[in-house]
């Protein structure tokens, strides 16, 4: 009698994998190879754009194994790459979940080969019933994947359709607050200072009826500090450092604007 040999997934708790999550956003591809780049470039768009509690992204990038290690603990996983089908450059293609379900064999791929389906494959073969079931998969057709190439703008604009399409179908709605206190400093809570300013400094840019507050990257290139309220690392921010008077205490519903890349905070309550 011969004991069974264990099965790949039982051999992976090692105590280092990934963080488990509700979103997993996996961008692949060369960012040395033009519009190949598209898939790590998506997932640094949405990075700065903002990422709920929940959602975790990975630059996939060439490595087809480390996507199926990724996709350790995820509960939904979406995966973003380059197509070259001949179709006009930019078009979007969303993968039937039906057509992931016959995929290529992970037996006798070459580690320099490795495509998404590969990846999906391999990553079934090697997490077994830990493997997430919710896959989707985003395709955008190239234009030029010359090596030193920027991204082109038909592959930008597909770029754009697919990030918008994952905020609006698998990121969580969250609605976000801020508290203004009677002394005129602004309260923003750990989660919310994590997820958009993870340098712990902002710009402030007044308008009429709000407040925009823009991420930078360290304090050595200047803006507000956001100070220390608490050891739970909520911070705060004197808002007469940018505004003349103090705005109308309360608490008020922020959201973030996409396009300028910035919180919007009101002043109108």
């Amino acid at each position: 009698m011969t004991d069974t040999a264990p099965l790949p997934h039982e051999l992976l708790d090692d105590g280092f994998a990934p963080p488990a999550c509700d979103v997993l956003v996996l961008g692949c591809g060369n960012i040395l190879r033009g519009d190949d780049a598209l898939g790590p470039r998506l997932v640094r768009l949405l990075w700065q754009e903002g990422v709920p509690q929940g959602v975790r992204l990975a630059d996939g990038g060439t490595a087809g194994m480390d996507v199926a290690f990724q996709m350790r603990g995820a509960a939904r996983v979406v995966i973003v790459d380059a197509a070259a089908t001949g179709a006009a450059p930019g078009t979007v293609y969303r993968v039937p979940g039906e057509e992931l379900a016959d995929l290529p064999p992970a037996s006798g791929i070459h580690t320099h080969s490795f495509r998404w389906d590969h990846a999906l494959a391999f990553a079934r073969w090697l997490l077994g019933p830990h493997c997430p079931s919710d896959v989707t998969v985003f395709l955008v057709e190239v234009a030029d994947v010359t090596h030193g190439a920027d991204l082109s703008a038909p592959a930008q604009a597909g770029l754009e359709t697919v990030a918008a399409m994952v905020r609006a179908e698998f990121f969580p709605a969250v609605e976000e607050t801020v508290e203004i206190s009677e002394e005129g400093y602004l309260h923003l809570d750990a989660a919310l200072v994590e997820r958009y300013f993870p340098a712990g400094v902002v710009g402030a840019l007044v308008e009429q009826d709000a407040v925009l507050l823009i991420p930078i990257r360290s304090a050595a290139n200047g803006g507000h500090l956001l100070k220390h309220r608490n050891p739970q690392g909520d911070r705060s921010l004197l808002m007469r450092e940018f505004l003349d008077g103090d705005p109308v205490p309360g608490v008020v519903g922020v959201d973030w604007d996409v396009a300028r890349g910035a919180l919007r905070v009101p002043l109108t309550g």
